[in-house]
C-alpha cells in the first residue's frame, strides 16, 4: 500500500470535464488513445434445447467491436458506444440470429491479456518502470466490506453440504478482514472518485495471470485491476474508469500512435475534451 497520497498530488489539478478523456485521465498530455475492451462471445446450438429450456454452447471466442458493427451496418470511429452500436439501452448482449450472444464488454476492469499487451508500450515510454503508483477504486464491494453473498442448493442440502458452506462462509470472512486491514489508511481524491494507491510495476502486469497469483502483499487490490496508474516520472496515465466500458491512455504521441497501430487492440486517438458518454457517439444516435 502508498498512504502517501501526495503522489497524486501532481495529477489532481489536472482532472478535465466529466466523461471526457481529461476527466479521467488528466488534461495535459500530448496524446489520447481509447482503447475498447473486449467483447466476450459464446454461439448456441439454436436447434437443439436441453431440459432446461437453453440451448448449448458450442463455441466460444473473443469477439471485436468491429464485427458487431458489421454485423448491424453501423459504423466504428473512436466515440463510439456499446449502446449505440446494438441499439439497446442500457447495455446488454448483442445476439445473433445464428445463435451468437456476444458481449457486453466489461466496465471498470481492464481484461488483464489486454492490460499486459499495452505494458510492451508503457514500459518503454518511461523512464520509471518499476516504479508506478496504481489507484483501485475503494468502491468496489469486497473491497469495503460491503458485498454479501447467497447460497443455493437444489433439494434439501446435505450436512456435508452446509459445513463446506460454512467452511466456506469463514474462509471468505477472513480474506475480507484481512483486505480490509490491507487497505487501513489514506484515499486518493479524484472528482467522483475516492482510491487507494498501491506500488506496482510493468513487470507485474505484464503477466497476465498475475490476478491468479498475486497475495495481499504484492496487490492489495484483491482481484481488481487499476482504475487508475502511472510511472513516478509521470510519462503518462492509463485510467480505466469504473463506468465505462473503455480504457484511456494519456502519454506522448509516439505512445498513442503505437498503441492505436497495434492490430492487438481496438484502439482510437481521442481528443482531450472529448465526450465519451453514451450521448458523445452522434454517429450511430439512430
Amino acid at each position: 500500500m502508498i498512504t502517501d497520497t501526495r503522489r497524486g498530488d501532481w495529477l489532481r489539478p489536472r482532472a478535465g470535464g466529466w466523461a471526457t478523456a481529461g476527466g479521467v485521465a488528466g488534461t495535459g498530455f500530448a496524446a489520447y488513445a481509447r482503447v475498447l475492451h473486449p467483447l466476450d462471445a459464446r454461439c448456441h446450438d439454436i436447434a437443439v434445447t436441453d431440459g432446461w429450456g437453453m440451448h448449448p454452447v458450442v463455441e466460444e471466442r473473443r469477439w471485436r467491436w468491429a464485427e458487431v458493427a458489421a454485423r448491424r451496418g453501423r459504423h466504428l470511429h473512436p466515440r463510439v458506444q456499446w449502446t449505440r452500436l446494438t441499439g439497446a439501452e442500457p447495455p446488454e448482449s448483442f445476439e445473433t440470429d445464428d445463435g451468437w450472444a456476444v458481449g457486453p464488454p466489461e466496465e471498470g476492469q481492464l481484461d488483464t491479456d489486454v492490460l499486459a499487451a499495452l505494458t510492451e508500450h508503457l514500459g518503454p515510454a518511461t523512464t520509471t518502470p518499476d516504479d508506478l503508483v496504481a489507484a483501485v477504486w475503494d468502491g468496489w464491494g469486497d473491497l469495503n466490506g460491503s458485498s454479501a453473498t447467497a447460497s443455493f442448493f437444489i433439494g434439501e442440502p446435505s450436512e456435508e453440504d452446509i459445513r463446506e458452506q460454512q467452511r466456506s462462509d469463514a474462509e471468505r470472512a477472513l480474506r475480507s478482514a484481512a483486505v480490509q486491514r490491507g487497505l487501513q489508511g489514506p484515499v486518493f481524491e479524484w472528482p467522483g472518485r475516492s482510491f487507494h494507491l498501491m506500488a506496482a510495476s510493468t513487470r507485474l502486469f505484464a503477466d497476465p495471470t498475475w490476478l491468479d497469483t498475486a497475495d495481499l502483499e504484492t496487490w492489495p487490490g484483491a482481484g481488481h485491476t487499476p482504475q487508475m496508474l502511472w510511472p513516478e516520472d509521470r510519462a503518462w496515465v492509463l485510467a480505466t474508469e469504473i463506468d465505462w466500458d473503455a480504457t484511456i491512455v494519456a502519454g506522448s504521441r509516439d505512445l498513442v500512435e503505437r498503441i492505436v497501430a497495434d492490430d492487438r487492440f481496438e484502439a482510437f486517438e481521442v481528443g482531450v475534451d472529448d465526450d465519451l458518454s453514451w450521448a458523445g457517439d452522434v454517429v450511430d444516435r439512430a
